[in-house]
């Protein structure tokens, strides 16, 4: 038996047991399994030190991110950049932390047709900021152009800044309350704000044909993703985050393509 799990606090509502049991069963790999474990920040390395050699990685979500580094034996250049991890791979006396939010947001790009942002805005300054900053930045770069990043206090957003740094990315921060004249000229709009922070934009003017990235999933559409899609805008959700950083997470696991459609498909019975 090979075991994953994702680990976070809550994680009663995480749909990463659906998106990864399907790649299993697509893959024949049937003597692996996945599961939830609630975990809070202080019984990670406890949990972690505690596994036996059947266990071959961890997802993790909030509030592991940044704790995930400090229980790994190495760590990624990507997520050593981003300053997060969300998945830890494990084998004898090894940990390896990963960070797949940032390639998995990258494909979900480009799979609405992304090839390069030659006007990028960013909402937020939070992990999945500086994961979209990786994102931009990789290996293909998305942006073509220096990044503006509108955050609610400019001066709390210096872990973005040092991202952006580690990532040769040039970061142009601006105030939250310039996003209705900002996203009029953007061909990407990266939401990274939470529930219900970023429906007020719903009555900004939105350039047709951009791409708008909202990460909330729940409710969907949100009311800037039914309004960049009334727009005329492509617009990508945080289901397709979620989506595309699981299959790299099965990828890094146990070493196969993941099956995406497959888990697409598993993905939106489950929705």
């Amino acid at each position: 038996m090979r075991r994953a799990a994702v680990l976070g606090s809550p994680i009663a509502h995480s749909l990463s047991p659906v998106l990864h049991a399907a790649a299993y069963e697509a893959l024949g790999l049937t003597a692996w399994s996945y599961t939830r474990v609630e975990c809070a920040e202080e019984g990670l390395a406890g949990f972690v030190g505690a596994l036996g050699p059947e266990w071959a990685g961890l997802s993790l979500t909030m509030p592991l991110k940044r704790a995930a580094l400090g229980v790994a034996t190495e760590v990624s250049p990507e997520a050593a950049a981003i300053g997060a991890a969300n998945t830890l791979l494990l084998a004898p006396g090894r940990r390896r932390a990963e960070n797949t939010d940032a390639p998995g947001m990258a494909d979900a790009l480009r799979e609405a047709g992304l090839r390069s942002a030659s006007a990028p805005l960013l909402l937020g300054a939070g992990g999945t900021a500086q994961a979209a900053l990786a994102a931009l930045a990789g290996p293909v770069p998305l942006a073509a152009a220096p990044v503006t990043a509108l955050v609610r206090s400019p001066h709390r957003a210096a872990e973005l800044r040092t991202t952006a740094e580690r990532l040769g990315i040039t970061l142009d921060v601006r105030p939250l309350d310039e996003a209705p004249s900002r996203v009029a000229t953007a061909d990407l709009v990266i939401s990274t704000l939470p529930k219900g922070a970023a429906d007020p934009l719903a009555h900004a003017a939105l350039r047709p044909a951009a791409v708008v990235f909202d990460v909330v999933y729940d409710p969907w559409p949100t009311a800037l993703a039914a309004a960049a899609a009334a727009a005329g805008c492509r617009v990508v959700s945080g289901l397709d985050l979620l989506l595309h950083q699981a299959g790299h997470q099965v990828r890094l696991m146990t070493g196969r393509p993941a099956p995406i459609e497959a888990m697409r498909a598993a993905l939106a019975l489950a929705r």
